[in-house]
């Protein structure tokens, strides 16, 4: 990795309102750990201040680090498309995204790669492990909302994702 490509990595980690430090291959390798670390091993529960969301069903990112997918259901993704293997729903993307920043918090802005800043009380979450990438799949409860992947589904604007769901915990959202 080039100095350069660490110092923009660095920017986008947790530490970025801080100066860079001297890049070494400790720095890296030590940064490069702690964006893995950031997946919630399963069965642990956490919590999730919600900061930003990408699209429907996540990721949420956590002011406490992680990123939040979550658990059995499928949205559009941000360009509107579905992915071959995974349930399509009617609802747009942004109609999605809409209704799960409804559900977080408030919408406090946009960020320039297109993330959703948001405002909201915390969330407790259960991991089911990595979701692939940086991401956590969880279960999460909002105070007053409730589980957020049943919320979801009763707004109509995601599925619920059998295969996720194997013991039909959102059959009664649907």
């Amino acid at each position: 990795m080039k100095h350069r490509d660490r110092t923009a990595f660095y920017r986008l980690s947790p530490w970025s309102g801080l100066d860079p430090p001297s890049w070494t291959s400790d720095h890296a390798d030590m940064s490069l750990l702690l964006v893995v670390a950031n997946v919630v091993a399963a069965g642990q529960l956490f919590s999730c201040t919600p900061t930003r969301l990408w699209d429907g069903d996540g990721p949420i990112w956590c002011a406490e680090g992680p990123r939040v997918r979550l658990s059995a259901i499928a949205a559009r993704e941000a360009d509107g498309t579905c992915r071959s293997n995974q349930p399509c729903p009617s609802a747009t993307a942004d109609q999605a995204r809409t209704a799960l920043a409804a559900l977080l918090g408030r919408v406090t802005g946009q960020a320039a790669e297109g993330h959703l800043l948001i405002a909201g009380p915390t969330l407790r979450c259960v991991s089911e492990g990595s979701a692939g990438g940086s991401r956590t799949a969880a279960w999460c409860t909002s105070p007053g909302r409730g589980d957020l992947s049943c919320a979801m589904v009763r707004t109509r604007t995601v599925l619920r994702w059998p295969r996720f769901d194997p013991q039909g915990r959102l059959r009664a959202c649907e």
